[in-house]
């Protein structure tokens, strides 16, 4: 429904455009010019995901003909990777491109604008944010920050991180330090190892003077681009503490009400467009750096154990029991997340995943 209005108006932005002198002024033309600064957590050698703040950049002024102009900064160009909410908060920036779950030392609940562990793979996150009220749920939590907040992205199920050393089974991760940010670090130090939030542009240097032992980030594709690979040749999977992690945009409150309607609803398509976009990238180019990674760097590939698995899922469920106890707004946005994810999750395995398994094995 967000998406239909928003590209009704767009086509009526663009229908006054295109009406001849003799009627009334085109409404693009007597908009106000407008000149925004977007802070990003990420490096630009990340094409794919810094790439989404790119994208919007160029679909607004495209939109607005002009006149609607984002400049996107990298990580580190403006403000610290890890403080691009506070940025957008403070109005330092109109507007920014980060992961909430970045910021769960100010509330747990901004983990669930990215994701949980042993949670909602990538469609099923967009199907809850966009149609099951997600959004509008972490709209409360947003604008107690003065920001409004939207998808921004994708990168589909992740890749369980880099080790120095094989992990054979859970004892494994006792005292371990591993770069792994949010919810899904506290289940690790549950597990036993010592997480450690890190922006992405300092993983490798991290790694390579031993400060850290194991590091996640994204998947193949990105993770070949900051070259893991030579620093810890142990690449292991599932990424369970994250299915479908959402990227998103997080706008000034005060920026946005200024913005005309026809700008904010220029800026609501590029979202959508970048939000989709992203995760067509990653699944189109992360098959390939796999390959490579193996083939041509020598990565050994590996699945957890079974016992850490399950010790993982164990200790989040625990953990999402506590915060909903403690926390009025964790537990208000559980209550809309944890029925859609049960029922969500049983029509896939149902309708999609038996399928994928069947023709994954009988291949043709």
């Amino acid at each position: 429904m967000q998406r239909r209005q928003a590209l009704q108006k767009i086509a009526a932005l663009g229908a006054a455009t295109a009406t001849t002198a003799s009627f009334a002024a085109p409404a693009v033309i007597t908009q106000p010019a407008v000149q925004w600064r977007l802070a990003s957590s990420f490096p630009k050698s990340l094409d794919t995901i810094y790439g989404a703040g790119e994208m919007l950049s160029k679909r607004v002024a495209q939109l607005t003909d002009g006149k609607f102009q984002i400049r996107v900064f990298a990580g580190g160009e403006l403000v610290p990777g890890l403080q691009v909410l506070d940025s957008v908060s403070n109005g330092t920036v109109e507007c920014g491109h980060t992961a909430g779950y970045y910021y769960v030392g100010k509330s747990k609940a901004f983990a669930f604008d990215t994701c949980l562990p042993f949670g909602l793979t990538a469609r099923q996150q967009n199907a809850w944010y966009s149609q099951a009220g997600g959004q509008q749920l972490l709209g409360e939590l947003f604008k107690q920050y003065n920001i409004v907040n939207f998808a921004g992205g994708n990168t589909g199920a992740q890749m369980g991180g880099w080790f120095r050393k094989p992990i054979n089974s859970l004892k494994d991760l006792q005292g371990l330090k591993m770069r792994i940010p949010g919810i899904g670090g506290e289940i690790m130090s549950r597990l036993g190892a010592i997480p450690q939030t890190i922006a992405g542009a300092d993983i490798y240097p991290a790694l390579e003077r031993g400060a850290i032992d194991a590091s996640e980030w994204v998947g193949p594709y990105d993770d070949e681009k900051l070259g893991l690979y030579k620093v810890a040749k142990h690449y292991y999977f599932p990424g369970w503490w994250e299915a479908g992690p959402q990227l998103s945009f997080y706008v000034n409150q005060s920026a946005w009400a200024k913005l005309p309607k026809a700008w904010q609803s220029a800026f609501e398509v590029a979202t959508m467009e970048a939000n989709q976009m992203m995760l067509a990238a990653y699944d189109a180019r992360n098959p390939q750096a796999l390959i490579r990674l193996m083939n041509q760097h020598g990565v050994v590939l590996h699945r957890y154990p079974d016992d850490v698995m399950q010790a993982g899922q164990k200790a989040a469920f625990a953990l999402y029991d506590e915060l909903a106890a403690a926390d009025p707004m964790f537990r208000k946005i559980y209550a809309s997340w944890k029925p859609f994810r049960r029922l969500v999750q049983g029509w896939t395995n149902l309708a999609e995943t038996s399928l994928e398994n069947f023709m994954y094995k009988n291949a043709k």
